[in-house]
This record gives structure tokens, C-alpha cells and sequence, in this order.
């Protein structure tokens, strides 16, 4: 587990210096992209940046539960979750 986090103001700082732009210009490209993937996610699209990470929503059935604190079983509702998966670039830039 690595050690720290990296915030966005970090990313940002990063990614501006790296590319010569504007920390606002890049905030403004993250910002945008992160909420289009989120838009395009709710309704049910795969957004895939191949070799690196794909989100896509799926659904979860309803099932029984158990309180920690208490351990009574509880019923949890069917949902929709995000699932990530990490591409091939990114899991053998890990290694």
C-alpha cells in the first residue's frame, strides 16, 4: 500500500508543468472529464481508455445481510454500482 496520496491540486500541479499549460486550464480538462465519464457511466456506457482503466456500471442482486455491531441480519436492496478495472499499461507500470 503506498504511503501517500496524491490530492488533485497535486495532479493538477503535476500535469500543468509537465505539458507547459495553465494549472486552470488542466483543472478545467480533469473536471470535464470526469464528469463525462460519470454522465456516460449513469446511463449505462462503458467508457474504456484502452491499456489503462475502464469504468462501467454494473447491477448487484438484493441479498441478506448481517449488522456488525449487532449481527442482525438485514436486507440490503438490489443497485447499481461502478466497476474499475485497470488495463494492461497500468498493471505493468505497478510491477
Amino acid at each position: 500500500m503506498a504511503d501517500k496520496s496524491i490530492t488533485k491540486t497535486e495532479l493538477v500541479a503535476s500535469i500543468a508543468s509537465a505539458t507547459g499549460q495553465s494549472q486552470a486550464t488542466v483543472s478545467g480538462v480533469l473536471d470535464s472529464l470526469f464528469a463525462t465519464v460519470s454522465e456516460a457511466v449513469a446511463k449505462g456506457s462503458k467508457v474504456s481508455i484502452p491499456g489503462w482503466i475502464a469504468f462501467e456500471q454494473v447491477a448487484t442482486a438484493a441479498r441478506t445481510g448481517r449488522n456488525p455491531q449487532t449481527g442482525a441480519e438485514i436486507k440490503i436492496p438490489a443497485g447499481k454500482r461502478v466497476k474499475v478495472t485497470a488495463g494492461s499499461k497500468l498493471k505493468a507500470a505497478v510491477k
